[in-house]
């Protein structure tokens, strides 16, 4: 195996190497507005119920829309709408209906009325499943009660932000299954 020789570095850049996985768009509606944001800090909690974990700055449009609501959908883009992505992101919906600035098309969901952005590969809907860490960390425990998913393609080309404006291509897939037990798949 190869060692690494490595050196010091700013841990404020940290999240460089460790943001947990692709870049999503948070769409959510209360009281006859919606909203869209592009969010990279998100994590699963458990996988039954199905628990997800986002941090959502108080400073974001998108913060008082879900905490009323409590509840959204969180939608999975692919490589082909990186430039979207990164101009919802560089946005605020105080100003735009980002759906219609950036061309995308609001599907109802099923069990909540945050819409489901047809654009993207996945959609998962969300209710607010615990708020009890909202007001420290800004954190929105989710649960997800409807996932809709594209069959293709099956490993979608997801992004993955790294800081300084610069994103990461999702790469091929490998596996490993045979050193898995089953019970641990």
């Amino acid at each position: 195996m190869k060692k690494y020789r490595k050196q010091d570095f700013p841990v404020e850049q940290v999240r460089r190497f460790l943001e947990p996985g692709p870049i999503v768009l948070v769409s959510s509606a209360c009281d006859g507005e919606r909203d869209i944001m592009t969010m990279g800090w998100h994590m699963v909690l458990e996988f039954s119920p199905s628990l997800l974990a986002c941090c959502i700055s108080s400073g974001n449009h998108s913060f008082e829309l879900v905490r009323r609501s409590r509840e959204c959908v969180i939608n999975l883009p692919t490589v082909d709408i990186v430039d979207t992505v990164a101009g919802i992101g560089n946005s605020s919906g105080a100003q735009i209906d980002k759906f219609a600035h950036f061309g995308l098309t609001a599907e109802d969901a099923e069990h909540v009325d945050a819409p489901l952005i047809a654009e993207c590969h996945s959609s998962f809907e969300c209710r607010l499943h615990d708020d009890s860490q909202v007001e420290r960390y800004n954190l929105f425990i989710w649960e997800v009660v409807k996932a809709h998913v594209a069959p293709r393609p099956r490993i979608p080309q997801t992004v993955h932000y790294r800081g300084d404006g610069e994103f990461m291509v999702a790469g091929k897939e490998i596996s490993r299954r045979r050193l898995f037990l089953p019970e641990m798949l």
